[in-house]
């Protein structure tokens, strides 16, 4: 039984109007890591027996400030990046319908499959993330990962045995927590999209 800590990161600035971020490496502004921080006290008492992050700075980043102080190493792990948004990353809306008709629509009517040209369907995201959370939940214990809200959304649609298409059902907000219990191929969500409180009482081995 493994116990998986799945953080999202904190913030990193937003151009207005909104633009696609996917795996550009924005960093996190003074206020993702301050969110970051929140995270200290809380899981101070948790028994790390691992800690992975997407290797994006602002996962790395995010990681490092909660475990400041603590002597648990962070590895990167590639298969935790946000989706590749491929030619729409840094593009608007409004830019990526004027410049690739009928794409955006497209992808509307299938988010698990659909991808933006040299990019990623969420269906292609869930196998990555998932295989790497399996290897994780192997070591047994407590682990935290690091990660994005695509990536997050499309590991609790797979413990919760959703179809991908539901992922924006789900709440994701920055530097807020998930808690997932995984035995071998079973999973069990114990925590949604939580805020930081001190004393918490987490589950876990």
């Amino acid at each position: 039984m493994s116990t998986v800590y799945l953080l999202r990161h904190g913030a990193i600035f937003q151009r207005r109007p909104r633009r696609f971020v996917g795996q550009t490496d924005f960093p996190l502004t003074d206020e993702g890591r301050a969110q970051a921080a929140l995270w200290r006290e809380p899981l101070a008492e948790v028994p790390f027996a691992a800690a992975v992050a997407s290797d994006l700075s602002r996962c790395l980043e995010t990681a490092a400030i909660v475990l400041s102080g603590r002597d648990i190493p962070v590895r990167p792990e590639p298969r935790l990046r946000e989706i590749n948004l491929g030619q729409w990353e840094g593009l608007t809306v409004e830019e990526v319908k004027e410049r690739f008709p009928g794409d955006y629509e497209r992808r509307g009517q299938d988010l698990a499959h659909c991808r933006p040209r040299d990019g990623e369907g969420f269906a292609d995201v869930q196998a990555r993330a998932v295989a790497a959370v399996r290897e994780l939940a192997a070591l047994d214990g407590n682990v935290l990962v690091v990660a994005h809200g695509g990536v997050n959304r499309v590991l609790l649609c797979h413990a919760l045995g959703l179809d991908v298409s539901h992922i924006f059902r789900l709440g994701q907000d920055y530097c807020r927590l998930n808690i997932l219990a995984i035995d071998g191929e079973h999973w069990r969500v114990d925590a949604v999209n939580c805020a930081p409180m001190a004393p918490w009482r987490f589950p876990g081995p």
